[in-house]
């Protein structure tokens, strides 16, 4: 092991971190479709040459995919072993959920870093396509049953062999989409990035040596490791339980139940899900590499500062029931897993609150809103407008919730209203924040939002919506209280409609002119609402986000004696 000297680790935990930033970077100017180009649904990183460990990642990737892309390198680094045959220059491609985590529309790109004949690492990309075959164009299916009905199915495969691109590969991928021409520019964009990873891989050992390089890698791994240690002996001993409840499964209207128990023991913490719910017919269910790396997301969460890497999570044990939703087996549908994730994240954050509420705010929102409006344009080319819509976050001890934010599973953006009228056939009514939306508390949380997209194509479309919190609304802690539930609404002939299910529906007919409409709950309250300062309740009033009427009876009458 080589000695390796504060300031020299500093630098290149640096240099590291920029090489990871800069294959984001590359991937999101190249992508062709917005999801990744826009809203950044995408990370690269380093990882493990044998165990497939989180060495590095980019700051502007999904946080989710830190630990999934570690399953995704573990799973290329069993099939090459069995294989026998990794060479300098091949790349694995695969998209199977219950292997890599996350869901079918994430496709996920594996390279070898090879340095003087020895393999030294692994380079990998991962990237939301915009449609990957399956039964609803953008490939949230509410009502799927099985992995089938919601994409095509890749296992990890050779895409190239040393250096030598396999052209059969790209063909299957391309018959299995509506959008052959996006799904090839963002193919080629994660390409690209992999490659100048390797060029700044090879800069970097060019200037410090090998023998450095990963000294430096497993230094920063123990030392994040020494790190959560720390944090975790500064708070108490104790075990503390939290539940929350997703609406249904998209085929029975049946909530279901996601349960932790925390415990805290000197240097090392427990999350314990035993309880959670079964695993159910509809796409709400995870895999066991989705559950493990949401836990990891959680965690960083409560504890910021600690670095991007596997160390971090050393000391902590993830208990996950066998046959619950959050260990799902193939063929299960795992398609809506970012609601699944998102209440996993709540219900941390809320056993969190009983142990150490300064450290933790109330729950966000809750859902990504993932809703698919496509059709075919009058010259019979298809369009497929995905997206995820924003809400409000939760208070915190210090100060209110942000309004009109992205998913706490993440660090993607809203894709700009103007991106989506130029890209697609439709026009947004509204774009605004929901008044009255958020919790009340000593801080209150953040506001929701009211989307109203109307379909401009002569031909009409198709809507599909997978929600959450339509039945179970944002919570909030330290007795602050809870925020607005989530509702979907969309027009037809005799007015507007709401889904059975709350947040789930498929195969809505729009005609030209007609539109649907998302009003976004927003984030839980923090502290009491009767410890709120009257100034700003009454600023609030004043810009809109409160009502008159709801201030008074959520706060009581005072701050109509302040001037704003």
């Amino acid at each position: 092991m080589t000695d390796i000297d504060p300031i020299t680790l500093s630098v290149l935990a640096g240099r590291m971190e920029q090489i990871a930033d800069e294959m984001d970077a590359t991937l999101f100017r190249a992508a062709f479709n917005p999801i990744i180009a826009e809203a950044h649904d995408a990370s690269h990183g380093l990882y493990h040459a044998q165990s497939g460990d989180t060495l590095v990642q980019g700051k502007s990737g999904l946080p989710i995919f830190v630990g999934v892309m570690s399953f995704a390198v573990k799973a290329v680094i069993e099939k090459a072993a069995a294989d026998g045959d990794l060479q300098d220059g091949d790349i694995y491609i695969f998209n199977d959920a219950h292997i890599g985590g996350t869901h079918l529309s994430d496709m996920r790109l594996v390279r070898p870093y090879f340095r003087d004949g020895k393999l030294f690492c692994y380079l990998a990309s991962v990237g939301h396509w915009h449609d990957v075959g399956g039964a609803v164009p953008g490939n949230y299916n509410p009502a799927a049953t099985e992995v089938f009905q919601e994409a095509f199915v890749l296992p990890p495969v050779k895409l190239a062999r040393a250096g030598v691109v396999n052209q059969d590969i790209i063909d299957i991928l391309l018959r299995n989409t509506r959008l052959p021409q996006s799904a090839m520019g963002d193919l080629n964009g994660q390409m690209g990035a992999l490659d100048l990873g390797i060029r700044r891989m090879d800069e970097l050992l060019d200037e410090y040596g090998a023998d450095t390089v990963d000294a430096a890698l497993d230094a920063l791994g123990h030392r994040a490791e020494a790190l959560m240690r720390s944090e975790l002996e500064g708070l108490p001993d104790g075990r503390w339980e939290a539940e929350d409840f997703l609406d249904n499964d998209g085929i029975t209207d049946t909530p279901l139940a996601i349960r932790v128990a925390l415990e805290i023991r000197d240097d090392r913490m427990i999350l314990d899900f035993e309880g959670s719910a079964p695993q159910c017919a509809g796409p709400v269910n995870i895999a066991l590499p989705t559950t493990v790396a949401t836990a990891y997301v959680a965690i960083k969460h409560v504890f910021p500062a600690l670095p991007a890497n596997a160390g971090v999570m050393r000391p902590i044990e993830v208990k996950v029931p066998e046959g619950s939703l959050l260990s799902a087996e193939f063929p299960a549908p795992t398609g809506g897993y970012t609601e699944t994730i998102l209440r996993m994240i709540d219900v941390v954050f809320s056993a969190f609150a009983k142990a150490a509420p300064e450290r933790v705010v109330a729950n966000a929102y809750g859902t990504i809103n993932a809703l698919s409006i496509a059709g075919k344009r009058s010259n019979g080319q298809p369009w497929v407008m995905f997206s995820f819509y924003g809400g409000g976050h939760g208070g915190s001890p210090e100060t209110d919730g942000l309004n009109h934010g992205n998913a706490p599973i993440s660090t993607a953006t809203i894709p700009p209203m103007e991106i989506l009228e130029a890209a697609y056939p439709v026009m947004f009514r509204q774009w605004a924040l929901r008044s009255d939306s958020a919790g009340a508390g000593a801080h209150r949380g953040g506001m929701g939002a009211v989307y109203e997209i109307e379909v401009l194509e002569e031909n009409g479309a198709e809507a599909f919506l997978f929600g959450e919190r339509g039945r179970f609304a944002p919570k909030g802690i330290a007795e602050g209280q809870d925020a607005a539930l989530n509702i979907f609404s969309y027009e037809q002939d005799d007015g507007w409609r709401q889904p059975r299910l709350a947040s789930k529906i498929r195969g809505i007919r729009l005609r030209q002119g007609q539109a649907v409409r998302l009003e976004t709950p927003g984030g839980g309250g923090y502290g009491k609402a009767e410890d709120r300062q009257a100034a700003d309740i009454a600023l609030d009033v004043a810009r809109g986000l409160v009502s008159p009427d709801r201030a008074d009876r959520l706060y009581g009458p005072a701050w109509r004696e302040v001037r704003v």
